[in-house]
């Protein structure tokens, strides 16, 4: 394993850095990052060769591979339906995921990993911008509270295996994301890309109108994945002891990671309407629950390091689009027979 690292920062050049879900959204976006870095050694593992539930693989994997670096994030995720729906499967799935990744990683003698979570371990009403320092301070979106307490989880044993062992586990929580390698299944998806398919459907189809869960009132923060990813290797490259020291005490090794501005989902679904071409009527299902009132994250952790977001929110949902009709509506048409 590579011992010198440069410039204290976390990755060294060389380093073999293991993404865990690289084949989601978030991790295929840090691969890509990462392979344009091209001083890495990537190593990877589809769900077919490595299961991160089963406890005896993952630590043989990490005894065999030695790793220098961790990137975990692989996870179960969704939206309110399907946090609603499988509340069982995402707290348990998550939390062993996690635990079996990290305490693997440590006996293995890793000493960098960085954990991703998601902006819902805040609580439901939390002041806002949402600094880290908020965290357990009030009840939690009862909508999402399994998955919350599963990242909840996985922040306090980066914090717990920091101030036992001295290693440096990172956790960071990005707000809302979306981009390419997304889910638009509209039984498990997250609002941003759930938006997408239902107007571009009523487009193919000629409908009058889409339905939307809630009142359209809730605000939401976005950060396209490929801005996550970018932030991801910033904070690797940075000076380990510049950024341990925002965590005083010993303190949550956590980040946020946003864009730090928010809109409503009414106006969401108006910019998306408008960039798939949509021209009917939204009507809001105000029998269906809004979530959280308000998630905008304060950033200023990591922009004070010296880090901002590239990728507008149209500019990302313009991008993300295309990538829908090229890649997912192709797909969607065959399994309908169109």
């Amino acid at each position: 394993m590579i011992q010198q690292l440069m410039k204290n920062g976390f990755l060294p050049a060389g380093a073999r850095v293991y993404v865990a879900g690289h084949t989601g959204m978030v991790g295929s976006a840090i691969v890509r990052r990462l392979k344009a870095e091209s001083d890495t050694d990537l190593v990877v593992r589809r769900h077919g060769e490595l299961d991160l539930l089963d406890q005896a693989a993952v630590a043989a994997f990490f005894r065999q591979e030695e790793i220098d670096c961790v990137i975990l994030a692989a996870a179960r995720v969704g939206g309110i339906l399907a946090n609603s729906t499988y509340p069982a499967d995402f707290i348990y799935q998550n939390l062993v995921m996690e635990t079996n990744v990290i305490h693997a990683a440590w006996q293995a003698g890793v000493q960098d990993l960085v954990f991703l979570g998601s902006s819902c371990i805040y609580p439901r009403l939390a002041p806002q911008p949402m600094k880290e320092e908020y965290l357990l301070t009030g009840p939690l979106e009862q909508t999402n509270e399994p998955y919350a307490i599963a990242k909840i989880a996985g922040i306090k044993m980066c914090k717990a295996w920091n101030r036992q062992y001295g290693t440096r586990y990172l956790a960071l929580m990005p707000t809302n994301l979306y981009g390419p390698g997304d889910h638009y299944d509209l039984n498990d998806s997250h609002v941003l890309p759930a938006l997408i398919r239902k107007m571009h459907e009523a487009k193919e189809q000629g409908a009058g109108s889409v339905v939307v869960w809630g009142t359209g009132t809730p605000r939401r923060e976005f950060l396209h994945c490929d801005d996550l990813a970018d932030a991801v290797v910033f904070l690797l490259r940075c000076d380990r002891a510049e950024v341990f020291s925002l965590f005083p005490d010993q303190g949550d090794p956590l980040i946020n990671i946003g864009c730090g501005r928010d809109v409503t989902i009414a106006g969401l679904a108006g910019l998306v309407r408008d960039v798939v071409g949509f021209r009917g009527e939204i009507v809001w299902d105000r029998s269906k629950p809004d979530g959280t009132p308000q998630k905008l994250l304060d950033i200023s952790r990591i922009t004070g390091l010296g880090w901002q977001p590239r990728i507008s929110l149209r500019e990302g949902i313009e991008q993300t689009y295309q990538r829908f009709l090229e890649e997912v509506a192709p797909r969607l048409a065959s399994s309908h027979g169109g």
